[in-house]
């Protein structure tokens, strides 16, 4: 086809064309059609060389005439079609400022999240750091460092979410424990909270629940001193009448063990549905750190002792706001939610 003649099909194509563009896009994808690398404009430059040397320069003027003009002509469309599409953005953004405001309902903390940072705020107020360990851990720390190896008895007391032959759902925060007397020397003294997983659901159980471990390492610590801090603790969450005590139980990585109860804030003591007629309630489990345990994670246990607690922030939030249905607490039902807004 005789050059004149393409730009002359070219330059109907751009007219023809320009009258069906809507958009700023497809402006674009046209005018990369013939003024684009590989269009059609650029396609005939690049054939210049097959011109003959006497026709080249009144050929290039006119292929540069025809860039030019559609040049022009896409540019003049595109100022055009910019300006109605700011004119239409204007329009749906248009805000009535006479219009009366949506006011959005105030959220309110869940009541584990309430528990959770109340136990902080007491535990930092002790001089404590706070650890947060994985929860996806190993077979080592969750239980062989506990002074639970693989054939132990004790094993059987927690149903394990398994993820591989040696990783796991982690099934308490003591797994923290390890981690940090691993690489930290005493005085210790750290809270670790966070999500455990165990194969268990009724309405006082859910296989993912959260828990807190708090841990004290230093010289000449006894029971006493865990005591004396339950105390303090159960003071400051549920009032100064409330009292501990200790009974004797087992758990792996402690010695001695024991449960951790206190007295019921709901009737002092005398018995009511709440303690189920027994004046107590169960709280958690706690004791000395084994000394299999401090020597395994290069503690000395002759110069050093250790007491810890673990226990169950989501059993502490239903006992402290009376919730008789742990699945409440994550179901995420505003209606149950909006109670606890302070």
């Amino acid at each position: 086809m005789d050059v004149k003649e393409k730009i002359k099909q070219i330059e109907e194509q751009i007219e023809n064309t320009i009258k069906e563009i809507k958009s700023s896009q497809t402006l674009q994808e046209i005018k990369m059609k013939f003024l684009g690398k590989t269009g059609e404009i650029s396609s005939l430059m690049k054939n210049m060389r097959d011109v003959p040397p006497e026709e080249r320069p009144s050929m290039g003027k006119l292929l540069n005439a025809l860039r030019q003009w559609s040049e022009e002509k896409f540019d003049e469309l595109e100022r055009g079609l910019k300006k109605l599409e700011l004119k239409k953005k204007y329009a749906d953004e248009k805000i009535d400022v006479t219009m009366p405001g949506q006011i959005s309902p105030d959220g309110a903390y869940h009541p584990s999240t309430l528990v959770t940072n109340e136990l902080i705020s007491i535990f930092l107020g002790m001089g404590f750091e706070i650890f947060e360990g994985p929860e996806i851990e190993n077979d080592y720390y969750n239980f062989t460092a506990l002074n639970t190896p693989a054939d132990h008895p004790a094993r059987d007391m927690q149903d394990t979410f398994y993820l591989s032959e040696n990783l796991l759902l982690r099934t308490q925060t003591s797994a923290g424990q390890i981690r940090v007397m691993e690489n930290k020397k005493p005085p210790i003294k750290i809270l670790s909270p966070g999500k455990v997983y165990r194969s268990d659901d009724d309405a006082t159980h859910s296989p993912m629940f959260s828990q807190m471990e708090m841990l004290v390492v230093d010289k000449g610590l006894t029971l006493c001193d865990l005591q004396g801090m339950l105390d303090e603790l159960v003071k400051k969450i549920f009032g100064n009448a409330v009292k501990t005590r200790l009974r004797p139980s087992y758990f792996p990585f402690t010695e001695p063990s024991v449960e951790v109860d206190v007295s019921c804030f709901e009737c002092g003591g005398n018995g009511c549905r709440l303690c189920k007629g027994t004046g107590w309630i169960e709280l958690g489990g706690a004791g000395m750190v084994n000394r299999h345990v401090l020597d395994g994670c290069g503690i000395d246990p002759d110069e050093y002792t250790g007491f810890a607690f673990g226990f169950g922030i989501d059993r502490i939030a239903m006992l402290k706001y009376g919730i008789n249905n742990i699945k409440l607490l994550f179901e995420g039902d505003v209606r149950f939610l909006k109670q606890f807004k302070g």
